[in-house]
């Protein structure tokens, strides 16, 4: 394995580009045509080139338009404008052996023109321009959209004063085992049991990003005095009116006296207390506010479909999902609500962004280091949450506000939080 490092600038621009080839050549047998795609190449301090980016591929023509795609400036030529870029054109094969139909050099600073003339490039194959005298190109590739503009990053927001809003979901289904057993996941004793000890650890980081520190806690099935209805989205304070708890020692506090009243039933719905938080995020799209739904859960989940559905219906909100397994029960379902691998699908419409986040809370409970253990669910926890954060903020041409003067007090940046907790 080599390994080659550079100094990136700190530079927060992206650009974003778009292009289309015409007459590539073909390298398909006599039925079919190129399926081509375009690689970005950076040059190197060293000389080498590294890839920076692939285009999608585009099946069986040879005039082929690829989508927009958007890149960090730093990431293209690390802000120098006059760094030499190198473009490859190949026509995929299923069996990973690409053919390479041409390529061509060119330079931010001549892209930064525009799709004008300058931008329209001859797709050369460097071999058979070595072999052949009379050979010209293999086709050409042009720019057909260039715009640079600056990236806001998460900290950007929160200086600007928007505000984060956590709310916490517990699991008080039959699954999680009778709360007077010392087996169950519930169980009340001297020592803090599964569900406390991830109130208290994980609650303890995302806190840190509530804005006022005030959290309304949701259950889920449970039946609820006094005539034993089951509720899916019930307040664990038990106050119909104020589902506020201050602080997490409020939320433990709010979960104790909840365990002693409510009988442990099911089925496990996670949509319902989903459709309650986007309610609230629904109303707020502007990037004033921005909501955080922290799930904790046994994993045995019973209205998968219904939850997919809420989760691509949120996806267009400003809100994300955490979903903390707790015990050892069989998470592949969550893992499928992550949607790291294949994006979630409701009704033929793909979310439009990925808003949920799995972290198996018993990986880091076995560690043998506390610290350590904290640190790494720490960075699990907040992994995507920037990154979900400044999506739904991009997606919707949302900029951050200017720094406001009375924010004194500012959360720890989520990109470097896992390394001082």
């Amino acid at each position: 394995m080599i390994i080659i490092a550079e100094e990136l600038v700190a530079l927060k621009d992206e650009v974003i580009m778009q292009f289309n080839g015409t007459k590539l050549d073909k390298k398909k047998f006599i039925f079919w045509k190129s399926d081509p795609f375009l690689v970005f190449h950076k040059s190197l301090e060293s000389g080498d080139y590294a890839v920076v980016h692939k285009t999608e591929v585009v099946k069986n023509t040879l005039n082929p338009t690829w989508q927009k795609f958007s890149i960090p400036v730093r990431t293209l030529c690390n802000g120098d404008y006059d760094r030499s870029i190198k473009v490859v054109c190949y026509d995929w094969n299923s069996s990973g052996d690409h053919s390479h139909i041409g390529e061509f050099f060119v330079t931010l600073r001549q892209l930064a023109e525009g799709p004008l003339g300058s931008n329209v490039f001859q797709c050369v194959h460097p071999e058979k321009q070595k072999k052949n005298s009379s050979y010209t190109h293999s086709g050409l590739i042009s720019l057909d959209f260039f715009e640079i503009r600056q990236i806001h990053s998460f900290m950007d927001y929160i200086k600007g004063g928007t505000q984060l809003h956590c709310s916490i979901a517990i699991d008080f289904t039959g699954s999680n085992g009778n709360p007077t057993s010392p087996q169950s996941l519930h169980y009340i004793s001297t020592a803090p049991n599964a569900y406390e000890q991830a109130i208290q650890a994980v609650g303890g980081i995302i806190q840190d990003y509530d804005s006022d520190k005030l959290f309304p806690v949701l259950g889920f099935g449970a039946k609820l005095p006094p005539d034993g209805r089951v509720s899916h989205e019930f307040f664990v304070n038990m106050n119909p009116t104020n589902p506020y708890c201050s602080g997490i020692a409020g939320v433990l506090e709010a979960y104790r006296n909840c365990i002693h009243q409510v009988q442990l039933y099911g089925p496990t719905n996670f949509s319902p207390v989903i459709n309650h938080v986007s309610r609230f995020a629904s109303t707020y799209r502007d990037g004033s506010s921005y909501f955080i739904l922290l799930i904790l859960t046994d994993g045995i989940i019973t209205d998968m479909p219904q939850t997919i559905q809420a989760i691509v219906s949120a996806s267009v909100l400003p809100m994300s999902i955490i979903i903390v397994g707790i015990g050892t029960a069989d998470f592949t379902a969550m893992e499928v609500l992550d949607a790291d691998t294949v994006p979630l699908k409701a009704g033929g419409v793909h979310a439009s962004r990925d808003i949920v986040q799995f972290v198996p809370f018993n990986r880091f409970v076995t560690m043998g280091d506390p610290s350590m253990a904290r640190i790494r669910l720490a960075r699990e926890v907040l992994a995507e949450i920037p990154t979900q954060f400044t999506g739904y903020m991009k997606a919707n041409n949302i900029a951050p506000r200017p720094p406001q003067e009375n924010v004194s007090v500012l959360p720890p940046d989520p990109m470097f939080a896992h390394t001082t907790i």
